[in-house]
């Protein structure tokens, strides 16, 4: 289990990084925030970028955000810890949230 926020980052940014060969644009790639983007627009809606997961140090936790699979939200989960299981869940929500977004062509 991790505890270390920079660990914690480190590890939940290597899931994400893989995604930018797959349409995605990164807007912030630091030590402590790593962002993706989809910037193809769509076509029946007013859209031009569409959010799909940030990894960010705070103070006191390491935020993990995402789109909703409707991709008109954000949902949000604060760790503190990194286990398996967390891993594990935060891979099946990347992966069902791309695959939204190429089945709905917002990437």
């Amino acid at each position: 289990m991790k505890t270390d926020f920079i660990e914690i980052f480190q590890t939940i940014r290597a899931e994400l990084q893989p995604y930018a060969a797959l349409g995605f644009t990164n807007r912030v790639n630091s030590e402590e925030e790593y962002d993706l983007w989809s910037e193809k627009n769509i076509k029946t809606e007013n859209v031009v970028e569409r959010f799909f997961a940030s990894i960010k140090i705070e103070a006191d936790h390491v935020c993990f955000r995402y789109s909703t699979l409707s991709g008109d939200g954000q949902l949000q989960e604060h760790i503190t810890k990194l286990d398996d299981v967390l891993k594990m869940k935060i891979d099946d929500i990347l992966s069902a949230t791309y695959k939204t977004f190429k089945e709905t062509e917002w990437v």
